[in-house]
């Protein structure tokens, strides 16, 4: 969304997922613990969608003998992300640019949050075949984005309580409004069984589900 590079956009952006996501604060940290599971205690590890730092800092405090690659097209974002990981600085390296501007690894572990709902299926097909093949075999990547099942009514009511869910935390309702008729124009939500599909085709296995908040679902799985 454009709204990355809006700079005023951007310097809030550190508000948002806490107030839009159900329980973004331990998604955050089970993420860690299931990559932690297979994970060596030096492990390199890949973000995709690293702008703003959020998942990068979460990572970082908990582990420290772990590196980071991190990816993003935002400059702002990526800037935000370097003030946010500043005490990590030594540990993390930042690149601009899609998948494709990841180093080519290979990687212990890779994360991709809050990010795949912004890329049509195509581009989500390469992006998963890309992160796939920067991993060791048998090494985790945990994703989580939106992904809403059931049919159109079904959709459009996880909808209103994903609106409602930000304006009870805080959000303005216009802006909730707002945001709502943005995903609704600009995104591509999948259902769960359609995500679970093209990680199965880009080469992932062991599929297993471990978030679920609203309209939000996550995956732990292993290339």
């Amino acid at each position: 969304m454009s709204h990355f590079h809006d700079p005023a956009m951007v310097a809030r952006y550190h508000e948002g997922p806490p107030k839009f996501v159900p329980g973004f604060a331990d998604m955050q940290r089970m993420a860690r613990v299931l990559l932690a599971e297979r994970a060596p205690f030096d492990a390199r590890v890949l973000v995709l969608g690293a702008g703003g730092g959020l998942e990068l800092k979460a990572f970082a405090d908990g582990q420290p003998r772990w590196t980071f690659d991190g990816v993003d097209p935002s400059a702002a974002m990526l800037d935000l992300a370097r003030q946010l990981v500043a005490a990590h600085g030594d540990r993390v390296r930042l690149h601009q640019g899609y998948v494709d501007a990841a180093p080519e690894g290979p990687f212990d572990a890779a994360a991709c949050l809050l990010t795949m709902h912004f890329m049509p299926p195509e581009e989500r097909r390469h992006a998963l075949g890309a992160i796939h093949a920067r991993l060791k075999p048998g090494s985790p990547f945990v994703v989580m984005h939106m992904s809403v099942t059931g049919g159109a009514e079904e959709r459009a009511r996880w909808m209103a309580r994903d609106e409602a869910f930000a304006v009870a935390g805080g959000v303005a309702p216009e802006m909730a409004r707002q945001r709502r008729e943005g995903i609704a124009a600009s995104l591509t939500v999948l259902a769960p069984q359609e995500d679970e599909a093209l990680l199965r085709e880009a080469g992932f296995s062991d599929i297993e589900v471990f978030h679920v908040g609203g309209v939000f679902r996550g995956w732990i799985c292993r290339a």
